[in-house]
């Protein structure tokens, strides 16, 4: 069992500077994962992953960088399954577009510091209604299912073009998990429905999938 993080007090805090303070916390632990663990925990997100995701036949997924959870063996597992993955593609003026993924060879570096894109047709935003289950990166979660982004707020908008039936899940190292508190939340933040680490997965009590069966 991993042990949890044990993260900064951000009582007095401005939002904005609580969710900084947050988010060093877990790039600072992230960073000292050492390849060997990233590799392990790859393997386990990507059969926890497989899992939730379930009979679904279109799922959007997203490329990691960094130092984020390993998303290629989850990637690979899923199309495997014949399972159709959108990916967040950049698009003119910094629309929240996708691409469909078709394999590692036709990923590309669109530009510096950005994660690898499908190559190919860009899909507009809407493009995500399309998609059974959203995954979602993020760098903590709290037990009412409260996202931690990178701060940026794409997939906050981007989310807003996912179907009414599809469940999103967060995807986080278990010891990201905040049990005892609650993060501090924008207007616009959108809570998960569901969590993968790389011990388990586990739906967000009070989400709407709670109690119905995933695709």
């Amino acid at each position: 069992m991993s042990t949890a993080i044990r993260f900064p007090s951000t009582a007095g805090l401005e939002l904005e500077d609580a969710k900084s303070a947050l988010r060093e916390t877990v790039r600072t632990s992230r960073a000292a994962r050492s390849p060997r663990q990233r590799e392990e925990a790859a393997a386990a997100f990507a059969e926890h992953g497989v899992q939730a995701v379930g009979g679904a036949r279109c799922v959007a997924a997203y490329v990691s960088a960094s130092t984020e959870p390993d998303t290629s063996l989850l990637i690979d597992a899923l199309q495997e399954r014949g399972i159709r993955l959108l990916l967040p593609v950049l698009g003119p003026g910094l629309a929240r577009c996708w691409g469909e993924y078709t394999s590692r060879e036709h990923l590309a570096q669109r530009a510096p510091g950005r994660p690898l894109e499908p190559e190919g047709e860009v899909l507009p935003p809407e493009a995500l209604a399309e998609a059974e289950v959203v995954i979602a990166p993020a760098l903590a979660v709290d037990r009412s299912g409260i996202r931690l982004g990178q701060g940026g707020g794409w997939y906050d908008r981007a989310l807003l073009h996912r179907a009414p039936d599809a469940p999103v899940l967060a995807m986080v190292h278990e010891a990201e998990l905040i049990v005892d508190a609650h993060l501090p939340r924008a207007e616009h933040d959108i809570p998960v429905d569901a969590v993968i680490t790389e011990e388990r997965w586990f739906l967000i009590d009070g989400s709407p999938f709670a109690h119905t069966p995933t695709p």
